[in-house]
């Protein structure tokens, strides 16, 4: 393993630290499963003491980036990220962008109408049996008139999810993911009530239908039509929140 490090200043050693090592690990100097050098070789190679870099581990740790096994072939390793973990992160960070009102809602709306447009476009042209059959599965949760308004939006949220991996791009369904777990919170706000739940599942069933006769058009077309609709619902919601406020 030849990884190039070097002494750092003294302001944030930990973090400098931190930041040398996060970068060996995305340009691919260190790569997954790869052990780190020991404490004291890295305060040597760092020119810095041992509890600066703990600290720096720490932060890495917290990152999901490495982890630690004890034991005669323990040691600290470069941990294998798959796309749920790396998704995670940047759906915290959109989620909490919605939050804070730093991307709007319209923004958010108008860039998902765009990417789920080529998702359906995709997977009306890739999915296979059992793509149909994840979405047929959320659906079938959906159509349960005993789950609670979170849980119907969380099984809403699995079958966009669904259709994405069906596109069978694994970049476009990585952006996907946190594009549409973002909404997450939103779609909670709103509460589905059951005249709402009737009409997203009809789109639902309807898109499935799309999909499943490789309807590009109609799919495209059902996506634009539901997220229309979800504007509408969250304008309605945001005005009734104003109106108890005042």
């Amino acid at each position: 393993m030849s990884l190039a490090l070097g002494p750092v200043n003294k302001s944030s050693l930990s973090k400098q630290v931190a930041d040398q090592l996060q970068e060996a690990i995305l340009d691919g100097s260190l790569k997954a499963d790869d052990r780190l050098p020991t404490e004291d070789e890295l305060a040597k190679r760092f020119q810095v003491s041992r509890p600066t870099i703990r600290e720096a581990l720490k932060r890495l740790a917290a990152k999901n980036l490495i982890r630690s096994r004890r034991g005669p072939t323990g040691g600290t390793f470069v941990n294998h990220l798959g796309t749920s973990e790396l998704s995670d992160h940047l759906t915290t960070a959109s989620t909490l962008y919605v939050s804070m009102n730093q991307i709007s809602l319209p923004e958010v709306s108008s860039t998902r109408l765009e990417m789920e447009s080529l998702c359906c476009q995709l997977a009306c042209t890739h999915r296979t049996d059992a793509d149909l059959e994840k979405m047929e599965f959320e659906l079938g949760q959906q159509l349960d008139s005993r789950i609670s308004p979170e849980d119907f939006c969380a099984a809403d949220v699995r079958f966009h999810r669904a259709i994405a991996e069906a596109s069978h791009n694994r970049m476009l369904s990585f952006v996907m993911y946190t594009l549409i777990e973002a909404l997450q919170p939103v779609a909670n706000m709103i509460a589905y009530r059951f005249r709402e739940r009737e009409i997203i599942t009809g789109q639902h069933k309807r898109l499935l239908g799309a999909i499943r006769e490789q309807n590009k058009t109609l799919a495209c077309a059902i996506i634009a039509e539901q997220i229309t609709y979800l504007d509408q619902l969250h304008e309605e919601a945001q005005e009734s929140h104003q109106q108890k406020q005042t």
